[in-house]
């Protein structure tokens, strides 16, 4: 089943559909990782963030999307899911820069 914190945050449910990770992500900025639940301000995020994702296999491509799902504020979200970037057919063992 996805991961608990997707979960406990109702991004699955109310933005994804039920999941069951298949391989492993991660996301870095500035060389630190980002977690579920993280808040991330504006100068910290202005670079492209380091994307991993694993696998083996070469035949499978993702999409990436970065979304706010508390826009403009977590107290009034009146944009949730507002759509940041979106980068789509990257290869499972690389990173966004092959998508």
């Amino acid at each position: 089943m996805a991961n608990d914190s997707l979960t406990r945050a109702h991004i699955v449910g109310d933005v994804l559909d039920p999941f069951a990770s298949s391989v492993p992500l991660t996301v870095m900025y500035d060389g630190r990782p980002v977690f579920n639940g993280m808040e991330l301000r504006s100068p910290s995020v202005s670079l492209k963030p380091r994307v991993d994702i694993g696998g083996d296999d070469f035949r499978v491509a993702y999409t990436l999307v970065m979304v706010d799902l508390d826009a403009p504020n977590p107290s009034n979200p009146t944009l949730r899911e507002y759509l940041h970037w979106m980068v789509t057919d990257v290869p499972s063992s690389t990173n966004n820069s092959f998508g």
